[in-house]
């Protein structure tokens, strides 16, 4: 895939990419609000090339109190955390290393 269109675009993207009439029906993308604020997105790499790949987790705090991200692999899932104003920041973490690796 080409790292290219808005961030909402390339998720969609991705996602369309893995339905296959097999996986949808099991596994997904999940973003939720969490309460420190902030979200959390969860997506399950479960029967894709992204499954056994490893991932560096990131940690990142920023001098705001709400400005921080935190990305991890952790059970077969990519599970990234942020602070109320770093969504779009944390799909793009998810979605440069999925198009990279996801061939």
């Amino acid at each position: 895939m080409e790292n290219t269109g808005s961030i909402l675009k390339r998720l969609q993207d991705w996602y369309v990419s893995r339905c296959n009439d097999d996986w949808e029906h099991t596994y997904g993308v999940f973003i939720t609000n969490i309460d420190n604020p902030g979200w959390s997105l969860k997506v399950e790499l479960k029967d894709t090339p992204l499954y056994e790949l490893a991932f560096k987790e990131i940690k990142i705090q920023r001098s705001e109190e709400n400005d921080w991200i935190i990305c991890k692999v952790e059970e077969g899932n990519f599970q990234g955390y942020a602070g109320p104003n770093n969504l779009e920041e944390l799909l793009s973490i998810f979605l440069d290393w999925a198009e990279e690796n996801d061939r």
